[in-house]
């Protein structure tokens, strides 16, 4: 950067980067002089003392420096006075080893992907793949079964893009527990259904598909207080849906940028650095919830008055649900829960129409997961709307009334 030109102003987050890097202000980014020409000649420079040390070692390749850690000087570090008294010596101790003994990675590593789940998954919904033919595959899973559904997902993006397949055209039904990543970057037309409880990364860059998760109806956890995904679950995630009965931990939906979340709760740090999308939370949070949440909406249930207390709102302000009094007879005119699914425009205008929004996609979470807090929900949906708060992002806010008004202006 700073051979492109950056004076380190440390203002790259104010959009105001005198030198034109950090901006995206048309004037200022006309200030920008840098050229590729200055990072190659600065690499250049980088190369030529990264040679003259090897000559100074002896050493002619990178390889043969690896694990060489004789070489690494250890004594000016111990008398150093930041770490005075730390003796690495035996950390960087180097073994004996025979002349024709490798001391660095030499071999092709193999990663068993040839017996990986989705491997089968894909065989099975090759039909489905080539001529979008709708398909239910069941599965036993366990938590060896790790990022299932990217490489099915993967054959889906090469043939159809990001548009992926028409919506529920590959249905995964899956019982058990899941291993890490269960569902990432999961490709629109793919429902992942699983009847157990999944591990952390659930959903990670989740590219339109949806995910549903629940407990087997033979359990004796109670959903209200039990957790059903891990942490850092949908963390990227740019769009789709996910349904989760139970609590989630850590970091939920941690740089959503676009996908569509109900839970029944969440550990610390909830919708942590959220660009964008929506997360409807069913219950309590942890705390420092929307740290860094710069964009999308949160609905938290409020039901004992204290989430403020466990919201960081140094980017976000809590607002009230507005009761809209024909928000049941317009839903209705809209179709039978369901048959549709609530399919309607959830992410229209996100400064408007709340209730409708979090009601639908309670409905859903019921439909879907047969939530009892959803069905609790539903019945006595004027007791309930009232104890929900909306999170939405100060900036995110004006950024949004600003795009509104530009529209009514072109409209006019």
């Amino acid at each position: 950067l700073v051979a492109s030109g950056c004076i380190m102003m440390r203002k790259c987050h104010l959009n105001t980067c005198p030198v034109g890097v950090a901006t995206q202000d048309p004037e200022l980014r006309k200030r920008f002089t840098g050229t590729p020409e200055h990072v190659v000649n600065y690499f250049f420079f980088v190369a030529e003392e990264v040679r003259k040390y090897m000559a100074e070692m002896g050493f002619k390749t990178f390889n043969e420096m690896i694990g060489q850690s004789q070489m690494l000087d250890k004594k000016d570090v111990i008398e150093q006075w930041k770490a005075k008294g730390i003796d690495l010596s035996r950390v960087l101790y180097k073994p004996e080893t025979d002349e024709d003994e490798k001391v660095y990675n030499s071999e092709d590593q193999y990663h068993n992907l040839d017996s990986v789940l989705d491997q089968e998954l894909i065989l099975l919904a090759k039909q489905s793949i080539e001529n979008q033919m709708p398909v239910l595959i069941e599965k036993e899973i366990s938590n060896v079964d790790r990022t299932t559904g990217a490489m099915l997902s993967n054959q889906i993006a090469k043939k159809y893009g990001h548009k992926g397949l028409p919506e529920d055209t590959i249905h995964l039904k899956f019982t058990g527990t899941s291993g890490q990543s269960f569902g990432a970057f999961v490709s629109h037309g793919i429902t992942m259904e699983l009847i157990g409880e999944a591990n952390d990364y659930v959903g990670k860059g989740l590219s339109g598909g949806k995910l549903i998760v629940y407990p087997n109806p033979n359990s004796k956890i109670n959903p209200n207080k039990s957790m059903i995904v891990g942490n850092t679950v949908l963390y990227g995630g740019i769009s789709g849906e996910c349904y989760f009965r139970g609590i989630a931990g850590e970091r939920f939906a941690v740089r959503n940028s676009g996908a569509i979340a109900v839970v029944e709760g969440t550990g610390d740090h909830g919708c942590e650095y959220m660009t964008g999308g929506c997360a409807v939370i069913l219950g309590e949070t942890g705390r420092n919830f929307a740290a860094g949440m710069s964009g999308g909406v949160a609905y938290v249930l409020d039901e004992f008055g204290n989430f403020s207390d466990r919201c960081n709102l140094s980017m976000v302000e809590l607002e009230p649900i507005t009761s809209e009094d024909d928000l049941l007879e317009r839903l209705q005119h809209q179709g039978g829960d369901l048959e549709t699914k609530g399919k309607v425009d959830l992410m229209k205008s996100m400064t408007k129409f709340d209730a409708e929004r979090i009601y639908k996609l309670v409905q859903n979470h019921y439909n879907y997961t047969d939530s009892d807090k959803a069905k609790k929900i539903l019945d006595n949906w004027d007791e309930f709307l009232p104890k929900f708060v909306k999170v939405m992002p100060v900036d995110y806010r004006r950024a949004l009334v600003e795009i509104e008004k530009q529209k009514l202006e072109l409209v006019k």
